[in-house]
């Protein structure tokens, strides 16, 4: 039998004013940005940061109202453009000062925010 690659796995709760900090921590620390996910919930959006060092995962889990934009994390971990436009354009989560923001161009889509519809 194969051992577990990952063998823990935290889900930190935090607020918006502590993303970007808590991003420059993970960075210093030595953590990989594994990915960045969200989903619809009833306080708005939740969004989830994963990062991965040693085999432990660290997953910093952020809840924002829709009308409330988020700080970019692309001046901390570049490659979060990506993520931060595949959101913006899929579910119209707002987010500041992206180092490279597609505007809602980057997929093209049959409909705005096909993934929270009710926009």
């Amino acid at each position: 039998m194969t051992e577990a690659l990952y063998r823990i796995q935290n889900f930190v709760p935090i607020q918006a004013s502590e993303l970007l900090n808590k991003v420059r921590d993970m960075k210093s620390d030595g953590q990989r940005l594994g990915q960045i996910c969200c989903t619809k919930v009833e306080e708005g959006f939740e969004i989830l940061y994963s990062f991965d060092k040693d085999h432990v995962l660290t997953n910093l889990r952020l809840t924002v109202p829709e009308d409330e934009a988020v700080q970019s994390v692309t001046g901390v971990y570049w490659p979060a453009f990506i993520y931060e436009n595949e959101m913006q354009d899929l579910f119209g989560v707002k987010f500041k000062n992206m180092a490279l923001n597609y505007e809602g161009r980057f997929f093209k889509v049959s409909e705005p925010t096909p993934w929270n519809p009710q926009k």
